[in-house]
């Protein structure tokens, strides 16, 4: 082989290596910017979570997408959907008079509803987390604050050390998710096109009960 055609290869390499690491480069912000989007809050708080690393976090969510970003949710018949939604009225009216022990249920029930729909089981609660992060990045936090309370009065402590205003924000931001787990996905809608109907206009009625019935407490209080 002449002393030519080594050079000019080893230039074809030197290429290639050079145009890859422009391509990765460029690859990066744009795969950073889709994780942003993708998880909005979720994303900040993994940021936080590693003290600012943009590389860890990013890392971190995209190791959760590639665990549970294939994940398709089980479609709930109506008669399951009026059962959860029975449950969790009756959570709320018992807010009234306990509240912890509503913001407990709360809890329960969006672990149950969750593994009903195909999540992870709720007794695995951080891999749970992880997956209705991935596909309700948006709708996660209420859940963290009700699974919070749960926990500490589980541990002992009298409603978890959270003040009454503090669960009631926590129940109604878990609500937030109850109703996208609740509702039907986008594939389900020709299996159960009816039924779906009578389930967004009982999400709905509900969705404007939900604030009256909390605030009333928190009223009667003042």
């Amino acid at each position: 082989m002449s002393t030519g055609l080594i050079i000019a290869l080893i230039v074809i390499v030197a290429l290639v290596v050079v145009a890859a690491a422009l391509i990765l480069r460029a690859r990066g912000p744009r795969h950073g910017a889709h994780l942003k989007r993708r998880f909005g809050p979720e994303y900040d708080r993994a940021l936080a979570r590693h003290d600012g690393d943009a590389k860890a976090a990013e890392r971190e969510l995209a190791e959760r997408v590639e665990r549970h970003g294939d994940l398709r949710e089980r479609p709930l018949e109506p008669a399951e959907r009026e059962r959860y939604e029975a449950r969790w009225t009756a959570a709320q009216e018992r807010f009234v008079d306990s509240p912890g022990d509503a913001v407990a249920e709360a809890d329960r029930l969006l672990a149950e509803l969750a593994g009903a729909k195909g999540f992870p089981d709720g007794g695995h609660y951080e891999d749970q987390l992880a997956a209705l992060s991935v596909h309700h990045a948006h709708h996660v936090e209420g859940y963290r604050r009700v699974h919070r309370v749960a926990q500490a009065r589980a541990r002992g402590a009298h409603d978890g050390g959270a003040g009454t205003e503090e669960m009631r924000e926590a129940m109604v931001e878990a609500r937030a998710l109850f109703d996208a787990l609740l509702r039907p996905s986008a594939h389900d809608h020709g299996r159960h096109r009816v039924g779906a109907e009578g389930d967004r206009k009982r999400t709905a009625a509900s969705g404007r009960h939900v604030p009256s019935m909390l605030h009333r407490r928190q009223a009667k209080e003042s």
